[in-house]
């Protein structure tokens, strides 16, 4: 059994591990910490989780946790998982980092956009960036990983095909993205309240949005060419979801049957992208819960562009489904343990 530890096991991303790591037959969770609930039992916080009524939260000391996991998943608020990654990693541990504290390569631009600084910089260059259907190769052998943002994962799947193959205009990438409220983290906010949100549609961070540098990072990768994006977020009064639509020109002439064959080649054997047959557009009611993305392609011949829209649930495929694909990956376990029936779960 691979023994695995959650830190930061009460926010939304460690609950949804839980969840999911409750499905997974080769894992053993031998600890979980939590600061605010330190002491109390897992399912005393989250009563649905009655299997785990002998697990209980304790506080985040590394002496205390680094000897009863081989694996440490950081489910921590960013800033935090520096210190704690950099101890685990000198302790010869493997790490699944779920902040941004390691996506970003360049430090500055993470201290830019993040607003506090970087102690750990020789790190950045070790970091695996977390997409399985982009670096799985390196995801095997890593010591850690950047599991990716909620909106640069369903932003970066469905460029990356096009711009792989140079068949877009780099200069005109404009991306419409909405999340669900669980994408804000689980606290108490005036803005996230019920009565804030029910019944209200609104953007948000517009063109400030911290995922931005990310996105731009690996869109750059794929292209060769330094990229930036426009990028707006909106909030929709759900709780879990991400709906991203993605508009650019195209440099070489395409049909809409083209483009999803593009898509098609790329992504034919992955067990968690699903290209959409035309006609069929993505809704985020149909990846809740799942580790899947769903992507469509659309190509308007009156203006030359390109329209991609993705769904994943932020909370699996944006966050803890992707982090337990890296763990399969990288320890040699079947990629789609514990993940590909989640779509038959509640």
């Amino acid at each position: 059994m691979l023994r695995v530890l959650i830190c930061g096991g009460s926010g939304y991303t460690g609950s949804e591990l839980l969840r999911i790591l409750a499905l997974h037959d080769e894992v053993q969770i031998t600890g979980v910490t939590s600061e605010k609930s330190a002491g109390m039992a897992v399912s005393e916080l989250f009563p649905a989780f009655f299997i785990y009524e002998n697990l209980k939260f304790e506080p985040l000391q590394i002496e205390k946790i680094k000897e009863k996991a081989d694996l440490f998943f950081l489910a921590l608020p960013h800033g935090k998982s520096q210190e704690v990654a950099a101890a685990l990693l000198n302790a010869g541990k493997r790490v699944i980092d779920l902040s941004a504290d390691f996506r970003i390569k360049d430090a500055k631009i993470y201290e830019t956009w993040y607003k506090t600084p970087h102690l750990h910089h020789h790190l950045l260059s070790e970091a695996v960036y977390g997409l399985p259907e982009i670096y799985r190769d390196k995801i095997i052998s890593a010591r850690l990983i950047a599991n990716p943002g909620c909106y640069p994962t369903s932003v970066i799947l469905p460029l990356y095909p096009f711009l792989k193959k140079g068949l877009i205009d780099t200069d005109t990438i404009v991306v419409d993205s909405k999340s669900g409220t669980s994408g804000a983290g689980r606290k108490a906010e005036v803005s996230l309240s019920y009565c804030e949100v029910n019944e209200d549609f609104r953007a948000y961070n517009v063109a400030k949005h911290r995922h931005t540098p990310e996105i731009e990072q690996e869109l750059s990768y794929a292209s060769g060419k330094n990229i930036t994006i426009d990028f707006t977020t909106h909030l929709l009064p759900v709780n879990r979801g991400i709906l991203s639509t993605i508009y650019a020109r195209l440099s070489k002439s395409l049909n809409t049957t083209d483009a999803l064959d593009i898509l098609e080649e790329i992504y034919s054997d992955e067990p968690f992208v699903k290209i959409l047959p035309e006609g069929q557009l993505p809704a985020i009611k149909h990846i809740k819960g799942t580790n899947f993305c769903y992507i469509s392609a659309i190509v308007n011949s009156r203006t030359g562009r390109i329209i991609l829209i993705s769904a994943i649930d932020n909370l699996v495929k944006g966050a803890s489904g992707q982090a337990v694909q890296n763990m399969n990956i990288m320890f040699g376990i079947e990629e789609t343990k514990a993940l590909k029936n989640l779509a038959l779960s509640p």
